[in-house]
């Protein structure tokens, strides 16, 4: 955008006011000059840009339009009709700020990281092949760089060659975690390129082998009992890796994690490894912020590669989100800056940011709805939150989303069975966004951050022919 641009903002006539009063500020901070068309439309979402081009008169010039987010057709020939480019923009117009890049930073690139996932399958020899490539292409599609197969202690894996075969000939790089001989040493033949773990128990055997190497502490609270593996590998001419090991919570975590400290100040040049499913996988919280806070000590400690699984329910995406995590703390500590407002797809349970209407702009908004279709709004928070619905017969509020339900069935009178089950649905996500804090907007779906699914809203399913044709009232 250039300095003090020439902005139109289409709308319809409810969304006026309180767009009118968004943009005398957002102009100053911005530096564009605005004027506001009002189409012959209540409710923007309807607007159709055969219909922008019937409807929009106007004597001034503007160097571009705005024209409303749910605004569908074609803005390539709609510019070409008003001699000015056409601009779709948010479809909440509490985002304009950010369209404008006013309230949030400037877009950075999150591309760059050094930091390497191996991704475990679990019980890997109870897998048939076409579950192996698929579990496989699961994980480097989340963003894996290593497949690990984790055997069944106390089994002895006899297909391990044939699978380590399998999957690197279909491009994938292969890893073996197992103390088990005869299963290493078939999977190096299949093509394993790193194996997991050696200690002083396998270091003569496996220094042997000509691939890089885990090399862990006899003993994991003493990492003096790493020496002699080292110094076994160093004479052997092997490549390693050191993880110190990483601890449970209640079982030396703390300590486990000073470890990696101190492996990085004895050998400041070695490559090392951190298994982060130890704790993702043994705390029964929500992963994600765990693997961002593992992913920005590996970062400091230049700890470049990781051992996870998404095995628990509860980490059922950790490969994801150590992927996502790995490049938000590279650009945070390469480029000295915070890792905050850069990328909110770590942003699961709550959101960056609530937006939306105050309470005395919904009472105006109330006041001027001449039609039946319902709006619905959230404001505040579970604590002191409240749900709004409101159409021409009256605004309703509460947490109670069935109290809601009767009070509009009893002063609007009984609704149809789609506007029912429209109303119902939409209810529910208010209420999930009024528990959790989290952004409520009609007819689009809640923020969960990188597991966010798009959700076509009811009046485009109606325009599409996929319900009836009447948007919910």
């Amino acid at each position: 955008m250039t300095e003090n641009e020439r902005i139109l903002f289409v709308t319809g006539r409810l969304a006026e006011s309180p767009l009118r009063n968004l943009l005398e500020t957002l102009s100053q901070r911005a530096s564009f000059q605005y004027d506001v068309a009002v189409l012959g439309v209540s409710v923007a979402a309807l607007l159709h840009t055969d219909l922008v081009a019937r409807k929009l008169s106007t004597s001034k010039s503007f160097d571009r339009v705005v024209l409303p987010g749910w605004c569908q057709g074609d803005l390539e020939e709609l510019g070409h009709r008003l001699g000015a480019p056409v601009d779709r923009g948010p479809k909440d117009l509490y985002d304009l700020p950010e369209f404008f890049g006013r309230g949030a930073r400037e877009p950075v690139s999150l591309e760059a990281y050094d930091i390497e996932i191996v991704a475990e399958i679990n019980h890997a020899s109870r897998f048939d092949e076409t579950e192996l490539i698929t579990k496989a292409q699961e994980f480097v599609a989340a963003g894996a760089d290593v497949i690990d197969l984790g055997g069944v202690p106390g089994e002895s894996w006899t297909g391990v060659e044939d699978a380590t075969r399998l999957l690197v000939g279909e491009g994938f790089r292969v890893s073996i975690d197992s103390f088990d001989r005869p299963e290493v040493e078939a999977a190096v033949e299949g093509g394993a390129e790193l194996v997991f773990s050696c200690d002083q128990s396998n270091v003569d055997w496996l220094a042997r082998l000509g691939v890089e190497l885990i090399a862990i502490p006899s003993d994991p609270h003493d990492l003096d009992s790493l020496e002699p593996t080292l110094d076994v590998l160093a004479r052997a001419g092997a490549h390693w890796r050191i993880d110190p090991v990483l601890e449970p919570v209640g079982f030396g975590f703390a300590a486990s994690l000073q470890r990696y400290f101190a492996a990085r100040r004895r050998w400041p040049d070695c490559e090392m490894l951190m298994g982060v499913g130890n704790l993702t996988e043994l705390s029964e919280v929500d992963s994600s912020g765990i693997n961002f806070l593992l992913a920005a000590v590996c970062q400091e400690l230049q700890v470049h590669s990781v051992l996870t699984t998404q095995v628990i329910n509860w980490c059922r995406t950790s490969v994801s989100e150590f992927d996502l995590a790995r490049r938000l703390v590279h650009h945070s500590v390469t480029q000295g800056v915070l890792p905050k407002h850069l990328d909110s797809q770590l942003v699961l349970l709550r959101d960056s940011d609530r937006g939306g209407p105050d309470e005395e702009s919904l009472r105006e908004l109330a006041s001027r709805l001449t039609d039946p279709s319902f709006r619905i709004f959230v404001t505040g928070s579970n604590v002191a939150g409240c749900l709004h619905v409101m159409n021409r017969d009256g605004h309703w509020q509460g947490t109670d989303p069935y109290e809601l339900f009767d009070r509009v069935l009893s002063e609007s009178g009984e609704l149809a069975s789609d506007h029912a089950f429209y109303l119902g649905y939409e209810l529910a996500k208010a209420r999930t966004a009024l528990t959790l804090g989290k952004r409520y907007v009609q007819d689009e779906a809640l923020n969960w951050g990188f597991l966010s699914e798009p959700e076509i809203s009811a009046h485009h399913r109606r325009r599409e022919g996929a319900m009836v044709e009447d948007p919910p009232s």
